[in-house]
């Protein structure tokens, strides 16, 4: 049995995921003429419309997909890029506090902004052009960002079981080869829908 995850590994992967991806959600935007009551819900439905075919693509191995540390990684770093879209809707500044929410969102683990801060102000700076890589710009960077994010996140894989997942009878077809894409779609979208409603009920408390 793994011994469990500890906090600071959690924070490491996490802080790198969202100095990687944090940027990349700001460029995204949404159109300006929305209330901020309707941004959340464009961030869950407009992108996670795009972004769980990224995620969904996995699929294409069927069952192979769950053998690999392939579906959950790329998955969550989706729904981490849809989290922090719903976090810059806050005007969530602080780091530890998009880690924080981060680890709520995607772990289902409670690790507050103040428990986050000293294991941020205890860790190595990273650059970030080399862990995620220097041109971010346009599809082939956001699809870079997605997958080195996804490799980061390979890292506390097996907490990764609990992030958000979309309804039982798509995830049961996409364990089929090929057929399996527009379950895993389904599945995908349901869960980056699930996951930036749920960081906007926590923000919103």
């Amino acid at each position: 049995m793994a011994a469990p995850i500890s906090d600071a590994v959690v924070v490491d992967v996490l802080r790198r995921v969202d100095r990687g991806l944090n940027p990349l959600a700001q460029r995204l935007g949404r159109p300006p003429r929305l209330s901020p009551a309707e941004r959340a819900a464009w961030w869950a439905d407009q992108v996670s419309r795009v972004a769980a075919g990224v995620s969904a693509a996995p699929r294409f191995a069927g069952k192979l997909a769950d053998l690999l540390p392939l579906q959950n990684t790329v998955g969550s770093a989706v729904q981490a890029l849809v989290v922090l879209g719903v976090a810059g809707e806050h005007d969530l500044d602080r780091p530890a506090d998009r880690v924080s929410l981060l680890a709520r969102v995607l772990l289902d683990r409670d690790l507050p902004a103040d428990r986050v801060q000293p294991l941020l102000d205890r860790t190595r700076g990273v650059y970030v052009d080399e862990a995620l890589g220097e041109d971010r710009s346009g599809a082939r960077g956001v699809a870079r960002s997605l997958w080195r994010a996804a490799r980061l996140l390979s890292r506390i894989d097996d907490a990764l079981d609990a992030r958000p997942k979309g309804k039982l009878r798509h995830r049961a077809l996409a364990q089929f080869p090929v057929v399996g894409v527009a379950g895993g779609y389904a599945a995908e979208r349901q869960g980056l829908r699930r996951a930036a409603l749920e960081a906007e009920e926590l923000l919103s408390r």
